[in-house]
């Protein structure tokens, strides 16, 4: 039985990649099994030693499709989130709200979408980020994106980097 869930588990974070990778102008995947996908990620993440981001939003979301265009496109920002996180798309769309993700993680919808939601190798929420503090004109800010993904990536809260 636990072959068979592992499997499915399994499965399921392979469609939702793929629907991810597949197409990457609709990274989001209204039928993902959001709870599964994110337990994988936490495992991916604690073997790995990165942090995770669950970028809220839907592929009905301009500013979310926005900013995974400039975060794939761009080698620096692809490079700092494939080098210090597990980064999955958690749908939030008329099909699939995922409600009883989101309030595991203190309702962060009230920010608006995109919303990122960070989580350490654990899967404690760390932070919760306004995607509005990233935005510059009517897209994205690079510098500000490449700040916000270095202040909460793995090697910026260890206890010894701020050692007097």
């Amino acid at each position: 039985m636990k072959r068979i869930i592992a499997i499915l588990a399994f499965s399921s974070l392979l469609v939702s990649a793929k629907a991810s990778d597949g197409d990457s102008s609709k990274p989001y995947n209204p039928a993902a099994n959001a709870k599964v996908d994110i337990e994988q990620a936490i495992k991916e993440a604690k073997k790995t030693g990165k942090h995770i981001i669950l970028m809220t939003g839907g592929n009905w979301c301009s500013w979310c499709l926005r900013f995974n265009k400039l975060v794939t496109q761009d080698k620096q920002l692809d490079s700092a989130i494939k080098a210090n996180y597990i980064f999955y798309h958690l749908n939030y769309s008329k099909e699939n709200k995922n409600l009883d993700v989101l309030a595991n993680y203190g309702y962060p919808q009230r920010f608006g979408f995109p919303v990122f939601i960070v989580l350490d190798g654990d899967g404690k929420r760390i932070h919760t980020q306004n995607s509005a503090y990233l935005e510059e004109g009517k897209g994205y800010s690079k510098s500000k994106v490449l700040e916000f993904l270095d202040n909460w990536s793995p090697n910026a809260l260890k206890p010894q980097n701020y050692k007097d």
